[in-house]
């Protein structure tokens, strides 16, 4: 267990000086900022949003960005998580077509902390390939549910811990807020220029409230049919084959949300939020595996620094067909939230709270596996180049149907099973603020936050029927669909797979290796008590304080013993660690529109849930891949990470609608998680697909950090004619200890050196129209353990447009345009040569490539 004690760092002492001149200081305290001297926003519309986003940057006390949507369904954007992405320092990893998560100032997206009102948000995956992890999916939520995303650069001691990187709050909309009996609807088409499917979206809301505005209610929904299509070349250089691949997705999307406010008095409010998002995101993921030849040595004419073939040539008088296979999986994930909150302010201090709870369940609830020889040996005939970014393949046939399959097929047996996921918190707060008359000091805030956290993880393998009927393949691949690198597959019937999966199923297992291997669960129960002080005074404010946390965590696992075998009861890992996180933040007022911002923090982010689980996982055993598996063994004693952070800015409000500004920042990392590896291990576990007990055992520890530095660089405006404009660009270096990582590339996750981000836009009378591109330099993806492991991601940038034309006063047309340039998505292995990873993820080999998709959306919008 680590002390909490403060340590005495040079920013613990200089916040120790600061708050003891605070209180000390003879200075008379400015009176309290009025609302009628901040500016209000009548205007409707893209300037109406931008100027929304300046003021709650102005008059902030600490270091925040925003984006507002100033009116029901006019979020800048159709994913919020692309949104976030135009905010300076901000960038955004659309795995699967869409921004899922992002990353705040070259911090991994793993260290941003998301809540929404306030308060945290379970969240599961629906992808067996990833970790369940801290971070919020954004693709659950609805834009049009959205009024505003504040993100938090800075600390504030009354702000929940948890984001080195930095905070998202996402901001719902209130009734109270709004005209009563609002109405807004919305019907849109969705178009997939790989998928080449049209697809729909639809929203509405209405809001209602009394006359005396003392109650009010909301009621909003949402839903989406998505047929997302993924194309792409995969590598597995240690099984022999480069693979041509086509992940193709049904995606369902449905939220619900309805909030309640009462205010009986004037000095009490009550309100009640309930939120319930749903996702069904069933898919295919249907492979060719390319096999090299027979001779592989003879064949090759090019290899990298590490040995690995770059270019061979295979005849037709080779004996390798091609091997296919898909893998159909039923999956899904959800979040459900209750909060209740409520606010008391009495003459002489303001009480407010809020409980609640949040549950996610998540995951696979199947997976099927239906592999075949697909074609003939002189189908393969030609050239296979690695030497560029991209894998070129050259060779005699690309097109396939289920004609080229004569045999039959059914769901292998042991690819059958389901890995349900589960994440719930039930959490409380109460803050209290006294309002005080000392020095400089306006005020005293203090208050606790308590979260008691489960996270479980199950591997349910099927008992498989002793008949499994085999089938003709045209029973399970109609038609043929697009892949990568110019192929064209048969497309598989996803319906008729997952049916006939369940129908060769007559249960699922709760014992066995592989039930064991993927069982774990954690509780967390986190405690945190803070004070913080708002200060003000003539031309300077904004607060400091300290904030005290307290977690216990246990795991509950089977241990895997010394012969292989796992023990028949469970065992139960326990740990704890505290922590005092001094910060503060100061705005200096230079001029009426001149503001100089420091702050300083020490913060922390708590580990990924998939790090802390105890059991040691059996990754990649027994599912159709030879040469992927891997034990992996968590750690419930993991610390968090930790960072001493500050930054120094000016910002220069030269009209209502323009700003300018610079900002330096530093995060000094003290604490980090990382991965160790070893390949080639013998742990006296044989994996049925290789045949042979060899593995790659991967461990979680903590390891020292690095640094981040870097500058924003800010401008934006809008003119009188309608045209306006945002500008930035982000310099982020990041350094950390190449020991941290398997791949010893020694730079953090997700973090890229440049981001750029530029956005135009014209609005006058009843049109308006918006061009924004989104620019980010290489960056490195970490998921080892996992099949897609450790490599970079190429600079990567998006063309973005959208257009609205108001027919009525209540009628409206809109068009989007996401991707339009169909940048895409390139990942290469840069690990060196004497790095514990897999050939593909070494010395520049391209490991990973998608195609990009256009996504274009027309609707109308109905509000009144």
């Amino acid at each position: 267990m680590r002390p909490s004690t403060l340590k005495k760092t040079p920013l613990a002492t200089t916040i120790a000086l600061l708050m003891g001149g605070m209180i000390s200081t003879g200075v008379t305290a400015a009176e309290p900022v009025n609302d009628e001297n901040i500016e209000k926003i009548e205007v409707r519309g893209m300037r109406a949003s931008l100027k929304a986003s300046v003021n709650e940057k102005r008059f902030s006390n600490s270091v925040v960005d925003a984006v507002t949507a100033e009116d029901i369904g006019k979020f800048p954007d159709s994913d919020i998580g692309e949104s976030l992405g135009r905010i300076p320092g901000v960038s955004v990893n659309r795995q699967f077509g869409q921004g899922s998560q992002v990353s705040i100032r070259g911090a991994s997206s793993r260290l941003t902390r998301t809540l929404l009102n306030g308060h945290s948000v379970a969240s599961t995956g629906w992808y067996d390939q990833q970790d369940i992890d801290r971070s919020f999916n954004y693709s659950l939520l609805p834009p049009e549910m959205v009024g505003s995303i504040v993100v938090h650069k800075s600390s504030r001691a009354d702000m929940p811990e948890g984001g080195v990187g930095g905070t998202v709050i996402v901001e719902t909309r209130k009734p109270l807020d709004l005209d009563s009996n609002t109405v807004f609807l919305s019907a849109k088409g969705d178009y997939g220029s790989i998928s080449e499917e049209t697809d729909p979206e639809l929203s509405g809301l209405y809001s209602w409230k009394n006359e005396d505005e003392t109650f009010g209610f909301l009621v909003s929904a949402a839903g989406s049919e998505t047929n997302y299509q993924r194309n792409g070349i995969e590598s597995l250089v240690g099984w022999g084959d480069i693979v041509p691949s086509t992940f193709e997705q049904e995606r369902e999307r449905t939220a619900l949300n309805a909030a309640f406010q009462y205010r009986p008095t004037e000095q009490l409010s009550l309100g009640l939020n309930l939120m319930s998002l749903d996702m069904k995101a069933n898919n295919a993921n249907t492979s060719l595996f390319v096999m090299f030849p027979d001779d592989k040595d003879a064949a090759c004419e090019q290899r990298n620094a590490s040995g690995t073939c770059t270019f061979y040539r295979r005849d037709a008088n080779d004996t390798n067909p091609g091997w296919a296979q898909t893998w159909a999986r039923k999956a899904s994930m959800d979040s459900k939230t209750v909060d209740f909150d409520f606010a008391y302010e009495a003459d002489n201090f303001t009480l407010e709270g809020r409980v609640g709870n949040t549950k996610s369940e998540g995951g696979t609830d199947l997976t099927a596996n239906y592999g075949f020889w697909l074609g003939t040996p002189a189908d393969f005939a030609g050239t296979y180049d690695a030497t560029g970014d991209v894998i070129n393949i050259d060779i005699a046939n690309k097109n396939f149907t289920a004609e080229d399959f004569g045999g039959q097929l059914s769901p292998a047996g042991w690819s059958l099973k389901k890995q349900p996921n589960s994440d719930e918190e039930t959490y409380a707060q109460f803050d209290v603020t006294v309002p005080v008359e000392l020095g400089a000091i306006t005020s005293f805030k203090s208050g606790v936050r308590y979260a008691d956290h489960d996270v479980k993880q199950l591997t349910l393998p099927a008992i498989v029927a002793a008949d499994v009927a085999a089938k003709d393949a045209s029973a399970y691949y109609n038609g043929q669909v697009s892949s990568g690198a110019g192929f064209t597959l048969p497309k598989p019937n996803l319906d008729a797979m997952i049916n006939d999966a369940y129908a060769a199923i007559e249960g699922f297992s709760s014992e066995g290796a592989v039930y064991k291997s993927g069982y774990g669960t954690i509780n967390e129960k986190n405690l945190a008590l803070y004070l913080m002080a708002d200060f003000e005074a003539e031309g300077i404010r904004g607060n400091f304080g300290l904030r005290y946390i307290s977690t216990d965590a246990e795991s509950d696992y089977y241990a895997l013993q010394a012969d292989g075998t796992y023990a028949d009861n469970l065992s139960k890992d326990k740990a704890s660690y505290s922590d005092v996180l001094p910060s503060i933040n100061v705005a200096f007022d230079v001029t009426q529109d001149v503001i100089i911002r420091a702050s300083a923090a020490q913060v922390i982010s708590r580990a990924n849930y998939a790090d802390m689980f105890a059991s040691s996982a059996l990754v990649g055993y027994a599912d159709g891949t030879a040469g992927n598996e891997v034990v992996n063994t968590g750690n419930v004693g993991l610390n968090p990470y930790k960072a001493t952070q500050a930054d120094l800015g000016v910002e220069w409000y030269f009209s209502p609608d323009g700003l300018v500004s610079a900002t330096y920042f530093i995060k000094d990392i003290s604490s980090f998680i990382t991965t160790e590896q070893l390949l080639d291990q013998q742990v006296g576990i044989v994996d049925p697909d290789s045949g042979v007990d060899n593995w790659t055992v991967s461990t979680k520890t903590n390891g020292t950090g690095g640094t981040i530095k870097g500058i924003e660089l800010q401008l934006q405006d809008a003119f009188d004619n309608g045209l306006g404009y945002s500008a930035n660009y982000t310099f982020a270096e990041s350094d950390a200890p190449a020991s941290n990582y398997p791949d010893e590339i020694s730079v953090f996750s997700d973090s890229s050196k440049h981001t750029v981000n530029l956005v135009g836009f014209y609005e006058m009378d009843d049109f308006a129209a918006r061009v924004a591109y989104n620019w980010r330099s290489e960056y490195m993806i970490r998921e080892l353990p996992y099949f897609y492991g450790n490599r970079e991601h190429e600079a990567y940038g998006t063309l973005d447009l959208s257009a609205s034309y108001a027919i009525t006063d209540y009628l409206g047309v809109t068009f989007e345009v996401v991707n339009l340039l169909e940048e895409d998505s390139i990942q290469k292995g840069i690990a060196p040569s004497g790095a514990e990873v897999k050939p593909e993820l070494k010395d520049g080999y391209p490991a990973w490539s998608f195609e990009g998709e256009a996504r274009y959306k027309l609707g109308m919008t109905l509000r009144f």
